[in-house]
C-alpha cells in the first residue's frame, strides 16, 4: 500500500465531508440535538452522517481494514490495518456555533499508528502526517515550539464528561499549571489541541478520560513534528489508556508536575 497515495485520497475525503459539517453548521436545527450518557457529553445527526460518509469512502480505500468511531462504527477488520475516526471532535463547540471542530482520523497497521490528519473545518486547516515522513498543515511543513522551559509555555487542557476519583489531583495540576505557565486554553477539541501543539501554536496539551478516536491521528501528527506523548506515568498507553501528556520541548517539565500529582 502506497501511504503517500492513501493520505491524499483521505485528505480529500475530509475536504468533502468537511464541506458537509460547516454546511449543516450553518443551518443547525437545535431540537436534533441528542445526550449520550452525560449531559454534557452531545450528539447530532451530523456527527452521524459525518461518520457515515467516511466509513463508506475508507472502506473503499482500503478494503478488509477495522474501525473504531467514535458514534458507534466498530469493525474487526480481515487485514492488520484499522481506522480510528472521530467525524466531528469538538460537538459541542459545533452546537453552539463555536468555530473549533475537526474531523480526526488515525490508521494503525498492526496497532501502530501510519497516518493521521486532523482536519479543521471552519479555518480548513488541515494537518496531516504518515509514517517516515514530516508533519503539514496543508501544504507547509510544521515543527513544535522552540520553547524550552515550562515557565514560558502556553497549554491546553479539557475537562472530561465523566469525572473520576482522580478530579481533585487533576484540579492540583491544574492548579500547578496555572502558576508555572503564561495560561491555560481550553479549546474543546483534543484533536485541534494536538495539532495546535504540533504546529507550535501551544507547547503543551495534557487530559485523561480520553477515548481512541479523541487522539490517534493527533497525537501521531505531533510526534511527527517533532514532539513527545505519553500517559501520565511515562508509558505508552496513550491512544487507549485514557490519559495523556502531550508537548514539544517541555514534556519532561510537565510530566514531572503530572505525577507528582497524579
Amino acid at each position: 500500500m502506497n501511504l503517500i497515495s492513501l493520505e491524499k485520497e483521505v485528505i480529500q475525503l475530509c475536504e468533502e465531508v468537511g464541506s458537509f459539517i460547516k454546511s449543516e453548521n450553518q443551518n443547525f436545527d437545535r431540537s436534533k440535538i441528542e445526550q449520550k450518557g452525560s449531559f454534557s457529553n452531545l450528539v447530532s445527526y451530523v456527527d452521524k452522517e459525518a461518520e457515515n460518509r467516511l466509513v463508506k469512502k475508507l472502506e473503499e480505500l482500503l478494503p478488509g481494514a477495522g474501525f473504531i468511531g467514535e458514534e458507534g462504527t466498530e469493525v474487526m477488520g480481515t487485514n492488520e490495518y484499522k481506522w480510528i475516526i472521530d467525524p466531528l471532535d469538538g460537538t459541542t463547540n459545533f452546537l453552539h456555533g463555536l468555530p473549533l471542530f475537526a474531523i480526526s482520523i488515525g490508521l494503525t497497521r498492526n496497532d501502530k499508528t501510519v497516518l493521521g490528519i486532523v482536519h479543521e473545518v471552519m479555518h480548513q486547516e488541515c494537518f496531516h502526517a504518515i509514517e517516515g515522513g514530516k508533519a503539514y498543515c496543508n501544504e507547509k511543513v510544521i515543527s513544535i515550539s522552540p520553547i524550552q522551559h515550562l515557565n514560558e509555555s502556553l497549554l491546553a487542557t479539557g475537562f472530561p464528561y465523566y469525572h473520576t476519583e482522580k478530579k481533585e489531583n487533576y484540579l492540583e495540576i491544574i492548579k500547578t499549571f496555572l502558576e508555572q505557565t503564561h495560561g491555560i486554553r481550553r479549546l474543546g477539541s483534543a484533536a485541534i489541541d494536538l495539532a495546535y501543539v504540533a504546529c507550535g501554536r501551544m507547547e503543551g496539551f495534557f487530559e485523561y478520560n480520553l477515548k481512541p478516536w479523541d487522539v490517534a491521528g493527533g497525537t501521531f501528527i505531533l510526534q511527527q513534528a517533532g514532539g513527545k506523548v505519553t500517559d501520565f506515568s511515562g508509558g505508552d498507553n496513550y491512544i487507549f489508556g485514557g490519559e495523556l501528556c502531550a508537548a514539544g520541548h517541555v514534556h519532561a517539565e510537565m510530566l514531572k508536575v503530572i505525577k507528582a500529582k497524579w
